[in-house]
């Protein structure tokens, strides 16, 4: 049995999706019966702030993606299902974190470094995937007017090895439907790494309309963020950590997708092609 935690969510929904292509026997963890019911099969109702929910959808022996959505209560969140995940005799963990977390790291790398520590402490086998921008976000990013689409960032030069959700879910399939092996820590990232000009330049000619990315400093780039409605410490550690991208840290890209699932990971242009519509 794998149990899939964060199973609405993009990458829990494409790793459900694959797993029940291959027949294999899983369990979503759900906030809502409708969400269930739209994956199918065997689902569990419940939140991550309550154990007795959590209890019920692991089992002895089960395989565990443990995926969520930061927020203030994240950290905690995650240790306690690792936690009861120890004490139910789980036999596997996949956590999807992110690259370079670290515990005192700005905002998800801090966070995610928290539980990285945790789960290596917790006695549990496990798997941790550290994935860079996923490319799922990029259309919200681009706003189009006055015949252009433009797009904001504080990365400079910066490259980044953008994935796609649906990518860290193939491997993730393979790691849970594998033989459980000796723990290990996998960076999955396309195949390629631009900037976000070169970005810009790959969805003008996929999609056949200007798109232009607009370069800020961090401080301005925070401000930006600001106006948006986001928190002030938020934004500033936000246009802190895209501008921490342009000293090249997450330029380089990795073979896990092609080594571990077979198969390449999708480039950027394939991705914007696909999602044409979500670029408005």
């Amino acid at each position: 049995m794998i149990v899939v935690m964060g199973a609405s969510g993009q990458i829990g929904r494409a790793l459900i999706e694959r797993l029940d292509r291959w027949d294999a026997p899983r369990r979503a963890f759900v906030r809502q019966h409708q969400q269930g019911a739209q994956l199918g099969g065997d689902y569990v109702l419940g939140d991550f702030d309550d154990p007795g929910s959590i209890r019920r959808a692991l089992a002895p022996g089960a395989r565990l993606l443990l995926n969520g959505s930061l927020g203030p209560n994240f950290v905690d969140q995650q240790r306690r299902i690792i936690d009861l995940a120890a004490e139910v005799g789980v036999a596997q963990v996949v956590k999807v974190s992110v690259r370079d977390a670290a515990p005192g790291g700005l905002l998800g790398q801090g966070m995610h470094g928290e539980v990285e520590t945790h789960l290596k402490r917790s006695g549990l086998p496990w798997t941790i995937l550290q994935p860079v921008g996923f490319m799922q976000n990029l259309p919200a990013d681009v706003v189009f007017a006055d015949g252009e689409g433009r797009f904001h960032g504080s990365y400079g030069a910066g490259r980044v090895g953008y994935v796609d959700a649906r990518d860290v879910a193939a491997v993730a399939a393979v790691v849970l439907t594998r033989p459980v092996g000796e723990d290990a820590t996998l960076v999955v990232t396309g195949a390629e790494a631009p900037t976000h000009a070169e970005i810009a330049e790959v969805m003008s000619a996929t999609l056949g309309r200007p798109v232009r990315y607009v370069d800020l400093t961090p401080s301005e780039m925070a401000e930006r963020l600001r106006l948006a409605g986001m928190p002030a410490g938020l934004a500033d550690d936000l246009a802190a950590l895209m501008s921490l991208v342009g000293d090249g840290r997450w330029a380089g890209t990795t073979s896990v997708v092609r080594d571990v699932t077979g198969s390449p990971p999708r480039t950027l242009a394939e991705f914007v092609a696909e999602h044409a519509d979500a670029f408005r």
